[in-house]
């Protein structure tokens, strides 16, 4: 294998140039050559790739989004669009290739494995909601923006003695609001993975207004309901509790990376050469335990399930009142 590439696809994340810089330097220094593809399965059917040298990644290891940049392509769910895609690899002479992604380009991954190209998957999504890895690349930058929005929320309900709901993102997984409800000490923390009680929220709200609580936290998934269908449910149960919606939205994906996700990037992208140097490819990779690992990308997809640490949730329930 002399020729590879790397694109990234779905919702940026800091981190994502870090993984690319390392696949960049890392790719060459195996002896490689590395190319880029721009705006990720959409920019591959259109040929849209380049070569890329170590000066085209200089001082990107610290930068947010993607210089890559990234695009939806539904179009790449057809086996048409997939062929189109290996038919602009074979053309520049690509014989492997690394994606960089959430969910739906592990689809896309997917679906180059099983049509026999070799393909590594990196894990890039603030959702922290893919199979095969505990983090994903921009989930712990993606965590600290919202701590850091929070800690100045709780400020000014406490002034006004106000509940505030703050909807994060996360898609169908609760991790950014399980985590950020136990660093922010959030009263309450609503995710798609544990059922609760809407009327025992409302009590506990009341009850910590008793105790003498200024103010009301509550973490919100995306993936429950929308922070303003919240705020209309709780109005049934008592309408002075004055309550605040505050949707975060695409802030959670921007910024420079954290120290960790430039390592843990910097980490798995050379782990994605190491793999193409050894002539495998059908992977994804991932950590566990901070050792980084590897795995079969068909099977992970088809049978794993990302699960939130629930230990926190309870946790939280313990140690909020």
């Amino acid at each position: 294998m002399k020729r590879i590439a790397v694109l990234t696809s779905g919702g940026d994340a800091p981190g994502m140039n870090a993984a690319v810089r390392a696949i960049v330097r890392k790719g060459i220094y195996e002896g490689f050559e590395v190319y880029g593809i721009n705006y990720g399965f959409a920019g591959l059917v259109a040929g849209d790739i380049r070569k890329l040298n170590p000066s085209d990644v200089s001082d990107m290891i610290g930068r947010g989004g993607t210089f890559l940049y990234s695009a939806r392509y539904p179009e790449f769910a057809n086996r048409e669009g997939q062929e189109k895609g290996i038919e602009q690899l074979k053309k520049f002479g690509i014989e492997g290739l690394v994606v960089i992604g959430g969910d739906g380009s592990y689809q896309g991954a997917v679906a180059l494995t099983k049509l026999g190209f070799p393909t590594v998957g990196v894990p890039g999504t603030i959702d922290n909601d893919i199979p095969g890895t505990e983090y994903t690349i921009g989930f712990d930058t993606a965590i600290n923006t919202v701590l850091e929005a929070l800690d100045r929320l709780r400020d000014t309900a406490t002034s006004h003695v106000r509940t505030f709901i703050v909807e994060v993102m996360g898609r169908r997984a609760g991790d950014i609001a399980l985590w950020t409800g136990v660093a922010s000490g959030a009263e309450q923390i609503l995710i798609p993975e544990q059922d609760f009680d809407l009327e025992a929220v409302a009590k506990e709200i009341k009850q910590g207004r008793l105790n003498g609580k200024k103010h009301t936290l509550i973490l919100l998934a995306e993936g429950v309901m929308s922070g303003d269908e919240l705020a209309k449910k709780l109005r049934e149960y008592d309408s002075d509790f004055h309550t605040r919606v505050t949707v975060l939205g695409h802030v959670q994906r921007g910024g420079a990376p954290s120290a960790r996700d430039r390592v843990l990037a910097s980490r798995m992208g050379a782990k994605a050469i190491d793999l193409l140097k050894e002539d495998i490819g059908g992977v994804c990779v991932g950590v566990k335990a901070e050792e980084i690992i590897y795995s079969d990308i068909v099977e992970t997809l088809a049978n794993g399930k990302h699960l939130p640490n629930l230990e926190l949730y309870q946790l939280n329930k313990e140690i909020s009142f």
